[in-house]
């Protein structure tokens, strides 16, 4: 009896696969995550003509919609993510947050400079800055701009080797927030009771001065006066920064002061 022998396929070769192999579902949860999908193999888009991004069928679109919301989960904002301008009351003040807004798509859609760079927005604890300026990001984002939420304390510790997070790096953490169309700084010297170190004072004086120097504006959010006032002890942002980033920052930017009773204050005191 003779016995033949076929010789076995060959098994298929691992970790080889094309991009395109890739299942739908896979591409799809990497898109939500914020990936950029032009490096990762989809065609790129063209660029849109005005410089907004509003076309959500667009990969490049869906992603920055979605570094937008991933950057308000990263700081449990969440709650906010639906707010729009008539959600906010008159203390928020929603016209002067409108026009800015409207000032930056014009000047993204011209190619200019905004007349009024950035926004500082100002008071007491809970008195709805932080709502306010999550608004203004989610409108920005659903007009197609680039925009970005981030603590200033969390952008410091971010700026350390493998403090970010997903994977990534220091530089790509500067990167982002130095090239977002409209960038949210929340807190400004939140958690700061003294003068800063070094390496806080020089990662916010970077960060804030090559937004400037490019042209791309800032919110700002802070329960700190400019300066200490007399007779306190509380300090200023210049008394924790120093003089030449008020200086610098305070020649662009408009004064919104947010004032109002503390909204996360129980209606009843608490009996303890």
């Amino acid at each position: 009896m003779s016995i033949t022998t076929e010789t076995p396929a060959p098994a298929p070769a691992r970790g080889l696969n094309a991009l395109g192999d890739v299942s739908a579902h896979v591409l799809g949860v990497l898109e939500r995550g914020g990936a950029d999908m032009s490096k990762l193999g989809v065609p790129a888009q063209p660029e849109p003509e005005d410089g907004l991004w509003e076309d959500v069928a667009v990969p490049q679109a869906r992603a920055r919609r979605n570094m937008w919301r991933n950057s308000v989960l990263d700081a449990s904002h969440d709650e906010y993510l639906p707010f729009r301008l008539d959600h906010l009351d008159e203390n928020q003040k929603p016209k002067t947050l409108e026009n800015w807004l409207k000032s930056l798509v014009e000047a993204k859609k011209s190619g200019g400079r905004p007349a009024t760079l950035n926004m500082i927005m100002t008071g007491n604890i809970g008195s709805g800055k932080t709502a306010g300026a999550i608004t203004i990001g989610n409108e920005a984002a659903e007009r197609g701009l680039w925009a970005l939420f981030v603590k200033h304390a969390t952008y410091l510790t971010w700026r350390r080797p493998d403090s970010a997070p997903r994977n990534l790096k220091a530089w790509e953490v500067r990167k982002q927030f130095v090239e977002c169309d409209v960038l949210i700084l929340d807190e400004l010297c939140g958690e700061m009771d003294m003068t800063a170190t070094e390496f806080a004072r020089r990662e916010t004086i970077d960060l804030i001065e090559s937004r400037i120097a490019s042209g791309r504006p800032t919110a700002y959010t802070t329960n700190l006066r400019s300066r200490r006032q007399p007779g306190s002890q509380g300090m200023g942002v210049v008394d924790i920064l120093g003089e030449r980033l008020l200086s610098r920052l305070e020649s662009s930017a408009h004064l919104v002061k947010v004032v109002g009773p503390d909204r996360r204050k129980p209606a009843k005191p608490l009996d303890w």
